[in-house]
């Protein structure tokens, strides 16, 4: 055979494996309303990047009349390109091809690419969409997604981890983006459960439907499993780009820096206004950071779950931080279980990967509670403490208007090794609020008094004049200025740069036990 001969082979393989499970297959994928793997790579890497891996390999099962059912590549496309510029590996199911189920082939392809992404200190992405294990291969198939959670599991915290799901994911096949750090779904795509509805039924006598046990909305607001829900698989890989923007390649890859046009020392008056002065009444604290944080770009993660609580991205002076913040308009803010689980999980990612922690307080205290304490509360509630005082990167928080008790603690006090913490002139910092303290401090004093509401509302008046203010604080050194509110961004940019060559070790361990 002649190098022409051998060229044409090769040009007709190739067409054989990009076309999947052939186009009956692919058109049934698109009747579904879903894309095809190749045509995800297409969306999630910059154009013409993509370099495949592992074309030619088809999997090695000869039972069940497998030997003859033979597809190049199998069921996953694997491969390394560029998202905005800069490097990144990943592996995209197709459910074209024995509906995507996971051969032992399958799994050797994805963890070549995963071993090469954390050998080059890049991220990796994985779009799932697949049946689960390829059940004629039996123990082999769930061999390969031991080998995946493994790796999965020892490149945490080594390179970032995102998982997109736009198709079914069920049994084994939900723990590997339980692991990773973020995880997408598509609404009316993807799904992710332990066990169909079927199972379901016959063991615990429900009936729901797969969109009610695992769809997107439900892993995303009840379970948080989820951490972003999409409309469409365009938008979603467009916001998986937009994630890694804020991102380092790896744990040893300098934070992307980006140009920002907004004034560094730009002050706010509107910061002025948005405190009610009612201090019960609720506001959105979401309008204080879209004002604080360069031209007022902020990726939320965990959108839908625990909204009392707020984490995400943002970029101060065109430097990437976390951003952590109660949110008075759900509970008061409070910490409850789900907040705790989700600022403490935010919190270690970012210090996994050297971002700046920017913490905004509004806190009344952890969720009281039967529900609450039953549930776990204190152990939840303490890997907020764990996640903050573990913490190496550069910690700023600002007090906008309550810290109080545990809570306070929390939210990454000077005592949890806080390197700038500062207060609005609006703060109050006190084991409780004044209502409750007085109810303590003066029982006796109002149960004598002849007109004891009027007595406790002077004393409530006199406690808020006297303590509910961040003077006190500020006085012991625990607040490291008391600021005007307008004056927050130049402020928290400015500290930032002061840390940015910030050097702290925790004592030699293997590693610390998280409460979880």
């Amino acid at each position: 055979m002649g190098s022409e001969e051998k060229l044409a082979q090769l040009s007709k393989f190739r067409e054989e494996a990009k076309a999947g499970g052939g186009p009956k297959r692919v058109e049934a994928q698109h009747a579904k309303g879903k894309l095809t793997a190749r045509e995800r790579v297409n969306l999630l890497f910059d154009a013409g990047t993509f370099e495949e891996i592992d074309p030619f390999v088809t999997h090695r099962c000869t039972d069940f009349g497998m030997a003859e059912r033979k597809y190049p590549g199998d069921s996953v496309v694997v491969g390394y390109g560029k998202i905005n510029s800069r490097l990144a590996l990943a592996f995209f199911q197709d459910f074209t091809v024995f509906g995507g189920s996971l051969s032992e082939a399958a799994s050797q392809k994805i963890c070549k690419v995963m071993d090469l992404a954390a050998k080059n200190g890049a991220p990796f992405v994985a779009v799932l969409d697949s049946g689960g294990a390829r059940i004629q291969e039996g123990a082999d198939s769930l061999k390969g997604y031991g080998e995946i959670f493994t790796r999965n599991t020892l490149y945490s915290g080594v390179i970032p981890q995102i998982s997109v799901i736009v198709g079914p994911t069920a049994g084994g096949a939900v723990y590997s983006p339980a692991i990773t750090d973020f995880v997408f779904m598509v609404k009316g795509l993807g799904q992710s459960y332990i066990t169909g509805t079927e199972v379901v039924k016959a063991v615990t006598g429900e009936e729901v439907s797969l969109e009610e046990l695992g769809g997107a909305v439900v892993n995303a607001t009840k379970s948080g499993n989820c951490h972003f829900v999409y409309e469409t698989e365009v938008e979603c890989f467009q916001q998986v780009r937009r994630l890694l923007s804020f991102l380092p390649q790896s744990y040893k890859g300098k934070l992307p820096s980006v140009d920002s046009d907004d004034e560094p020392n730009r002050t706010d008056e509107e910061l002025l206004h948005i405190i009610p002065v009612n201090p019960t009444q609720p506001y959105d604290m979401k309008k204080i950071i879209t004002k604080v944080v360069d031209n007022g770009d902020f990726l939320e993660v965990h959108q839908r779950f625990a909204r009392n609580f707020i984490v995400g991205f943002a970029r101060l002076g065109g430097q990437s931080v976390g951003i952590l913040a109660q949110q008075p308009m759900y509970l008061a803010g409070v910490l409850d279980i789900d907040a705790s689980d989700k600022a403490a999980r935010f919190v270690r990612f970012c210090d996994c990967f050297n971002i700046p922690l920017v913490t905004l307080v509004d806190v009344p205290g952890y969720m009281p509670g039967t529900d609450q304490e039953f549930r776990g509360i204190i152990r939840h509630g303490a890997k907020i403490l764990f996640a903050y005082a573990e913490a190496t990167v550069p910690k700023v928080s600002v007090i906008i208007r309550k810290a109080y008790g545990g809570a306070y603690i929390a939210m990454s006090s000077k005592s949890l090794r806080g390197d700038i913490n500062y207060a609005w002139s609006t703060a109050e910092i006190a084991v409780m609020g004044p209502e409750g303290a007085v109810n303590i401090i003066y029982r006796d004093e109002i149960k004598k008094s002849a007109n004891r509401e009027e007595t406790r509302q002077r004393l409530i008046q006199e406690y808020r004049d006297k303590f509910a203010n961040p003077y006190v604080a500020a006085a012991r050194g625990y607040i490291d200025d008391v600021i005007d509110p307008r004056e927050t961004r130049p402020k928290l940019i400015k500290a930032l740069q002061m840390l940015q060559n910030k050097e702290v070790s925790n004592p030699s361990k293997k590693h610390g036990n998280i409460p979880l």
